[in-house]
């Protein structure tokens, strides 16, 4: 969610934000780099110096960085990684043009890391904190080497694109909360204070016994970066991530996992299976990679309360981003556009809430300092696994079981990473593609 033009507050009349690109990426092999976890009360009453890494210096690398440079009084930006040096360059002069955050940026040529092992660099550097705002595939294994290191960790959303990530980043979260170490996640809705409250309502009953969701996610296209003659095939889909399931998960698991989540939040609990359909109607070209450009899921709930998810990514078509649930004693929007509960009465959210996005950032740094780190490990795994299986369900045409989900052996990750080849671009056929 791109929120770097907005401002510390926002009113729930807006309209949802646009797309702005999540950064480009590091990759390798994950190799823990071994510390000791800070003790709890290490940085109680802000007089010690929290150190900050961005691993990811895209556009919401660089918008969290700045969240996470206002959420405290003593905190500085010490090191940036990222796969391409034009980005970290960008980035960088981006936050040091920043009047409010530019004195705590301090990052020195030897703290610039560029390449596949740019976050092993990163980490192996004296930091506190980490953001994690590479594209999604890069998540399972930067989170697994930042808690090794004894980082506190920002990690956007969503945080694998198959099975196996999915369970990595949950073994993680056990570890990171046994270590006392902070993993906040970047589904920012859920630090909305509107959200909070609206959701709390439902929970207590106001609109009855939830028997339909639904999670709409229609919007227009996206950038696309041209090839250029001197791009290996590595580059030209690291260059455009969005595009490509190993990297991205498809825009369903990308970008629609936030309403996704609201949906899972507002039910307290996740479905038990999915059917669906989806494909590719204009963005037919290959430089569109091998992501769909609409997904339509129908989720089931073990108490047969049902859920259906549509999302589209095609110009010139009506957008609409909402979420609806319906229940036995009313209904509710659970929008950023609107926050209002139907009944007998009709009530309604209305207030100015501090930006959410800062707020994540804000309470990870408030829970670092107080020694009673924030863990969302459970809740953004299992947000992101359930959109892999609308992905699953999408691509197979067969109906998929979350026990199916989680024990997918499905592996996107490609053979190497290195500037060479890339992994094929294997666009999935509904009824012919196979779950794996």
């Amino acid at each position: 969610m791109n929120d770097t033009k907005r401002t510390a507050t926002t009113a729930h009349v807006s309209g949802r934000r646009q797309f702005i690109g999540s950064s480009l990426s590091m990759a390798a092999a994950s190799v823990g780099v071994g510390a000791t976890a800070p003790s709890a009360g290490a940085y109680a009453g802000g007089d010690d110096v929290l150190k900050v890494g961005l691993i990811g210096c895209g556009g919401r690398g660089t918008g969290a960085a700045q969240q996470a440079l206002r959420a405290d009084d003593n905190v500085k930006l010490v090191a940036m990684a990222d796969a391409f040096e034009d980005r970290l360059q960008l980035s960088l002069r981006s936050l040091s043009a920043q009047e409010d955050v530019a004195d705590k940026v301090d990052i020195p040529p030897e703290q610039q890391f560029v390449g596949f092992d740019a976050y092993q660099n990163l980490l192996a550097s004296d930091v506190d904190v980490v953001l994690l705002t590479t594209p999604p595939h890069f998540r399972p294994m930067h989170l697994k080497a930042a808690i090794e290191a004894g980082k506190h960790v920002f990690a956007e959303k969503p945080v694998a694109v198959d099975g196996p990530g999915v369970h990595s980043v949950l073994k993680t979260c056990a570890e990171a909360k046994r270590k006392n170490l902070s993993v906040v996640s970047g589904l920012c809705i859920r630090y909305d204070g509107g959200f909070r409250e609206t959701v709390q309502r439902l929970h207590d009953g106001a609109i009855g016994d939830i028997h339909t969701l639904i999670a709409n996610d229609y919007r227009g296209s996206i950038w696309v970066k041209p090839r250029k003659d001197d791009w290996t095939d590595m580059h030209w889909q690291m260059r455009n991530w969005y595009y490509f399931t190993w990297l991205s998960g498809d825009f369903n698991v990308e970008q629609h996992v936030h309403y996704l989540d609201v949906c899972a939040w507002v039910m307290d609990e996740y479905p038990v299976k999915a059917i669906g359909m989806g494909g590719r109607q204009v963005r037919t070209e290959a430089k569109f990679g091998n992501i769909f450009d609409h997904h339509s899921v129908a989720y089931e709930f073990e108490n047969g309360a049902r859920f259906f998810s549509n999302c589209r990514q095609q110009s010139g078509c009506k957008n609409n981003m909402s979420a609806y649930a319906l229940g036995s004693k009313g209904r509710a929007e659970v929008s950023e556009r609107r926050l209002e509960i139907a009944n007998q009465t009709t009530w309604r959210f209305d207030q100015k809430v501090k930006n959410m996005y800062q707020v994540e950032h804000d309470e990870m740094f408030a829970g670092i300092r107080a020694g009673t780190p924030l863990n969302n490990g459970k809740y953004m795994a299992h947000s992101t696994m359930l959109a892999i299986m609308g992905r699953m369900a999408t691509y197979t045409g067969q109906e998929i079981t979350w026990e199916q989900a989680m024990k997918s052996t499905q592996n996107l990750s490609p053979k190497a990473y290195d500037w060479g080849d890339a992994p094929e671009i294997d666009i999935a056929r509904p009824g012919i593609t196979k779950f794996v």
